[in-house]
Formats: structure tokens, C-alpha cells, sequence
């Protein structure tokens, strides 16, 4: 079996988030954005797809899929997906997100000639994963988010992180650079969350990364005294050095990388320098193949490591993966106005995480992924 066309698929589709010249999205009106569908075809029939699963992740553009993918995989036999996955790490013009996507179809197009899952492929494990509510920032005041999280509670979610007020000002009420931060308001909403639920709720807080050093040590240490279960993300990850010194300084456990480039060798290199207590990584740093090696090393080393973020292909790394290791599926981004568990992507037929009414997210069963796409919609909407 050989490569004979990777292709983009673009559509139009709704989304609710617009960006902001401080380069991080604010919530609005909903308008009309570019989705994408990777697709990768064989001269035998075989197909594998891969899409960013929701409305805010998408596959790359055209051109990088044009210039520098399929130079490289025309011809080739899309089962190899290690090599394949070689090659591209190893050429400097791919990044980790295209690779990401490529591999993620690669995965999916040999499920589906297996006539089974991915999870199945690399190794299951288990049928469904714990998740946690996993908040839109910027929602409110404090009792805005106190009110969501006994609603999330109720739902049935044993956990729930916030995302506070992430390049925006609460007391303008309006997007902002990222620094200075508010750290005092973030603890307002940390404090009355923890008031709302009890004792009996996880928590944790992602400021992602607009902290400086000292403000990390003061929140890190008054969440510490609230029971929170991590600290994700509260500096730049550029800078290594803050991290260890938090890291040491800290009780709560601080996780991270959570953007910093590099797939599993940064990842790798952020624990055995201990710049951090937990991992973090997704599939648009280096794919399935490179999560899961990742993960591999955080097993080995004893170390958690939680993935990011929504999706089949996180789902999939969650069916092959131990509780030991990984945790909590991150579902989200929720908010008080807006009913998640109502909300199919409209080119989908089906979402991909439903949860049931004790907090658990069901593994797609495949075959691949486990994607079904509504053709429909995405020709009627071709760009």
C-alpha cells in the first residue's frame, strides 16, 4: 500500500472566539471561520482523516500540507508510521503541529483498515477516563464561577480547573497584554470556587503563563492553603529557571510544559531538570507517535503526565494508557451560557467526548478515531 495524495479539506464553520492584537481569543459573536479536514489517500482505497475535533483547533493550512508533506510521504507506505514520523521530525521546515496532524491521520487510516481503534492499535487499556470541567477564562466575577462549578458539580464532574482572567482586565472588563497580571482577583475566584463545592471537589488553576516568579510563589502558595490539586502553566515556559525555582518552592504540584515546543524531548527535559512536577503535552506536539513516547518516558520516570485539551487522538492516547499516568481528560472550554453536552460540530454526526452522569468520557471505539463526518455539511460549505 503507498501514499498517492495528502489534501486539505477547508469549509466554513461557526465559531464564537475572534483573536485579539495580544494574540489570545476573546468570546463574541458568532461568525463564519476556515475549519479544516487533513486527508490522506492510498492507492489501494485506504483513507485517514484528522481534524481538530471542535471549534478551536484546526489542522494546517494547504501550503505547508503542498510543500513540505507531501514531497515526503507521496509514495511512501502509510503504515510506516514510525518512519514517516522520523522523516518529518527531522526536517526543519515541518513543525511539530503539522507533524502532529499528519501523524494523527496515519494513526486513524491504519484503524480504519484494521476495521478497529487506535486505542485498540496502540495497546487498550481502559473504556472511559475520569474528566474534569475545564473552564473558558474570563467568565466573571467571582460568584459567576462559584455558580458554574456547583452546575458542573451537578453534572457530575468529581473535578474542575479555572481559567481565570487570562489577557484580560476584570476591572475594565476588557482584553489586556497577558502582564501585569491580577493575581489577587484570580484568588477571589479560586477562594469562592472552593467555598461553592466544598471539600469534596478537585481543583486547579491555569493562568497560562502571565505570572512573573513572585506572583506564581504567592498564588502557588495561597491555592496550596485552598487544596488545589495543581498549578499549571503560571510563567512564560521560555525560561526554565523560574520553573525549578517554583517547583522547589512549591507543595502543590506544578505541571508543565503546556506550549513550549520541543514534543517529548523538552518534556523530557523539563522533568529531569525538575522544572516541573507533572507533564503536559498534546497531539499538535509531534502526534500520537510523539505523545506516546512521551508518555512512555513519564511512566518510566514514576512521573504523571495529563494531556491537553479535547479530541479523538488524546482520546484514543487515554484507551492505551494507565490512570497512573494519566489522569484526567480536560473537557471543555465551558461556560455558564452555553450547554456543552448539547454542541455537535456541525461537520460532525456525533461529539467525540460524550460524558455520563459520573464524570467518565467514553473511549471512541473506532474504527480509527472514531471520527464520522457529516459530508454533507462540509461540501456544502467547501472553500
Amino acid at each position: 500500500m503507498k501514499i498517492t495524495d495528502v489534501k486539505i479539506i477547508s469549509f466554513k464553520a461557526k465559531s464564537r472566539f475572534s483573536p485579539t492584537k495580544w494574540g489570545y481569543a476573546v468570546w463574541g459573536e458568532e461568525h463564519d471561520e476556515i475549519q479544516r479536514i487533513l486527508k490522506i489517500e492510498t492507492d489501494e482505497g485506504a483513507e485517514g482523516f484528522f481534524t481538530g475535533d471542535n471549534m478551536y483547533l484546526v489542522p494546517p493550512p494547504p501550503e505547508a500540507i503542498e510543500q513540505l508533506v507531501k514531497p515526503l510521504l507521496i509514495g511512501e507506505d502509510p503504515l510506516d508510521r514510525e518512519l514517516l514520523w522520523q522523516w518529518m521530525m527531522g526536517h526543519h521546515g515541518i513543525s511539530e503541529a503539522v507533524i502532529g496532524a499528519v501523524d494523527c491521520a496515519l494513526w486513524d487510516l491504519a484503524g480504519r483498515s484494521a476495521g478497529v481503534s487506535v486505542a485498540q492499535l496502540l495497546g487498550g487499556y481502559r473504556d472511559k477516563v475520569k474528566a474534569y470541567a475545564s473552564t473558558a477564562p474570563n467568565l466573571g466575577s467571582p460568584e459567576v464561577y462559584a455558580a458554574h462549578a456547583v452546575e458542573m458539580k451537578k453534572r457530575g464532574y468529581t473535578a474542575y480547573k479555572v481559567h481565570a482572567n487570562i489577557y484580560w482586565d476584570p476591572e475594565k472588563e476588557e482584553p489586556a497584554p497577558g502582564k501585569p497580571a491580577f493575581p489577587e482577583a484570580d484568588l477571589e475566584i479560586c477562594r469562592a470556587v472552593r467555598d461553592a463545592v466544598g471539600n469534596d471537589m478537585v481543583l486547579m488553576l491555569d493562568p497560562y503563563g502571565i505570572y512573573t516568579l513572585e506572583e506564581s510563589l504567592y498564588v502557588g502558595r495561597e491555592i496550596e492553603k485552598l487544596d488545589y490539586y495543581w498549578f499549571e502553566h503560571p510563567m512564560d515556559e521560555r525560561k526554565t529557571e523560574p520553573y525549578r525555582k517554583l517547583t522547589e518552592a512549591l507543595d502543590i504540584a506544578v505541571l508543565g510544559p503546556e506550549t513550549e515546543p520541543g514534543s517529548l524531548y523538552t518534556r523530557a527535559e523539563w522533568a529531569m531538570q525538575h522544572a516541573s512536577d507533572m507533564g503536559r503535552i498534546d497531539t499538535s506536539f509531534g502526534g500520537i507517535t510523539g505523545v506516546r513516547k512521551a508518555l512512555g518516558f513519564y511512566e518510566s520516570i514514576g512521573m504523571q503526565c495529563e494531556l491537553e485539551f479535547v479530541g479523538f487522538a488524546n482520546l484514543a492516547l487515554f484507551g492505551s494508557t494507565s490512570e497512573e499516568t494519566c489522569e484526567y481528560y480536560e473537557r471543555g472550554l465551558l461556560r455558564p451560557d452555553e450547554d456543552y453536552d448539547s454542541i455537535v460540530p456541525s461537520y460532525l454526526r456525533q461529539p467525540c467526548d460524550p460524558m455520563d452522569e459520573n464524570g467518565f468520557v467514553s473511549i471512541p471505539q473506532g474504527p480509527g478515531l472514531g471520527i464520522e463526518f457529516d459530508w454533507d455539511y462540509v461540501n456544502a460549505n467547501l472553500v
